[in-house]
């Protein structure tokens, strides 16, 4: 059974659509907001290894596209934050709330460096940026440098790389979304 290589399969028929510009767009929004995996990099990367000229500028739609969908990821934490917060207040958690607000507005650039390079659920980290109140500028500051350097760090390996890069992924995809599963499964573990 190869569940990742059929998601694979399907994401390089997305990246041959006529849409794929969009797809790529739809998908690192979403992923940033939503989405539970990020297959935005797989996109990304059966596209650049198809037009290999055009790999940075995917890669700079993918970057915008996601840093996008982070703001969307951090209002939704800022909303959920407002329904929620008097909840959390009533039942006692107001200190343990204040002491993870100090954290995340101590490190909150560091998380949002690490996250938004990492393949960690980086839109845990966009609505908890929003819910912290994290500052906006810092944030989106932050994210852009994060998810460009990821886009364009895979953009540049697939130039590189070439069809050795297509070959491996379709070699080892499966192990590699079992390989995130697990770094998924680990971090929810650790965290709580």
């Amino acid at each position: 059974m190869r569940p990742f290589h059929f998601i694979y399969s399907k994401i390089l028929d997305w990246s041959a659509s006529r849409f794929a510009i969009l797809w790529l767009s739809l998908i690192s929004f979403l992923e940033s907001s939503i989405l539970p995996l990020p297959i935005q990099d797989l996109l990304l990367a059966s596209m650049s290894l198809k037009n290999r000229s055009k790999a940075y500028y995917f890669a700079t739609i993918c970057t915008l596209a996601s840093v996008l969908g982070g703001i969307a990821g951090y209002y939704i934490g800022v909303f959920a934050m407002d329904q929620i917060g008097p909840l959390l207040a009533n039942l006692g958690y107001e200190s343990k709330l204040q002491s993870a607000q100090i954290y995340f507005n101590t490190y909150g650039i560091v998380i949002i460096l690490i996250a938004g390079f990492s393949p960690v659920p980086y839109k845990l980290f966009t609505i908890s940026a929003g819910m912290m109140s994290m500052s906006l500028i810092p944030f989106v500051a932050f994210s852009l440098i994060a998810r460009g350097a990821r886009y364009f760090l895979v953009s540049f390996l697939v130039r590189k790389l070439g069809k050795m890069a297509d070959q491996w992924l379709n070699k080892y995809i499966d192990w590699l979304g079992y390989l995130l599963i697990f770094i998924i499964i680990l971090f929810v573990w650790y965290e709580y």
